[in-house]
C-alpha cells in the first residue's frame, strides 16, 4: 500500500554556502565550514536538548530544498566517478532521489540563546544556506562507525592534489576584512581544495574564471594544472 508522509521542519540552517556551487560533496571535508542551526518554534524548548552537550557529533536529516525536479532517474552520474559512469541512485548520495531527503554528519559545538531564539553551533557542514532540517539525532560511535565496512567507489576521502594561491589583490582584500572573518582565508582554501568544478571539467584544460558565493562575498578563482588562484574577494 502506497502511503504519503509529510515532514515538519524543526530548524533552518544558516550556512556560509549561499548557493549549491562549492558546497563540499560530503560533510567533514571542510572543517572550517561553520554554521548555525536555528531551531523553530515550538521545537526551540531548551528541555528538548538536555543531554546533547555530551555528544560531539550529530546526524542532521534534511530536505534537498533546492532540488526542484519532479522526476527521478534510477541511475545517476556520481562526480566521484568523473561524472561519466552511471550507477544506481540507491548506490549513491545523489540529491536527485525519489524523495528529497538527505543525511549529514556534523560536529556539534553547543547551543546559544539570542534574542529569544535558539541556535545549535555546528561545523564540518555540507549544507547550503536555508536548508530545512527535519530531525536531529546524536552520533553514536559504536553503532554508527564500522571501520571494516566496504564503501564501493567512495572507500576513502578524495585526495587533495592542488594548492591554493591568493593574488596580491585577494590578500589585500582579506587583510581589510573585519576580525569576524579572520578564518575566511583558511575556509576558502579548504573549499577550493575539494575542486568544486563540474566533474567533466577536471580532465580538461580549463581557463574559465569561476565565482562562488561564501558568506557575503563573491570569490573569483581560476584553476591551472596543479593550483588554484584566488583572484578577488569582493563584498556582495
Amino acid at each position: 500500500m502506497m502511503v504519503d508522509f509529510t515532514h515538519t521542519v524543526i530548524g533552518m540552517m544558516h550556512s556560509p554556502y549561499k548557493e549549491k556551487f562549492a558546497v563540499p560533496r560530503q560533510p567533514g571535508l571542510v572543517p572550517s565550514a561553520k554554521a548555525e542551526l536555528e531551531i523553530l518554534a515550538p521545537y526551540d524548548d531548551i528541555n528538548a536538548f538536555d543531554g546533547l552537550e555530551t555528544f560531539s557529533h550529530l546526524w542532521l536529516v534534511f530536505e534537498f530544498h533546492q532540488n526542484t525536479s519532479n522526476t527521478w532517474s534510477p541511475t545517476v552520474r556520481p562526480p566521484r566517478l568523473g561524472g561519466n559512469k552511471r550507477i544506481g541512485v540507491f548506490a549513491t548520495r545523489s540529491p536527485n532521489r525519489p524523495n528529497n531527503i538527505g543525511l549529514s554528519l556534523v560536529r556539534y559545538h553547543g547551543l546559544e540563546q539570542r534574542k529569544g531564539k535558539l541556535f545549535l553551533l555546528l561545523s564540518n557542514i555540507d549544507l547550503v544556506d536555508g536548508t530545512p532540517i527535519v530531525d536531529i539525532k546524536p552520533y553514536i560511535p559504536y553503532a554508527d562507525s564500522i571501520p571494516s565496512a566496504s564503501a564501493g567507489f567512495a572507500q576513502s576521502a578524495p585526495s587533495i592534489s592542488v594548492s591554493v594561491i591568493f593574488s596580491a589583490q585577494a590578500i589585500d582584500q582579506l587583510q581589510a576584512l573585519p576580525i569576524e572573518y579572520k578564518t575566511l582565508q583558511q575556509f576558502i582554501i579548504e573549499v577550493l581544495q575539494q575542486d568544486p568544478r563540474p566533474a567533466y571539467k577536471k580532465s580538461k584544460v580549463d581557463h574559465k574564471i569561476y565565482a562562488m558565493h561564501l558568506y557575503d562575498f563573491n570569490i573569483k578563482w581560476q584553476h591551472s594544472e596543479n593550483s588554484i588562484t584566488v583572484h578577488s574577494i569582493a563584498p556582495i
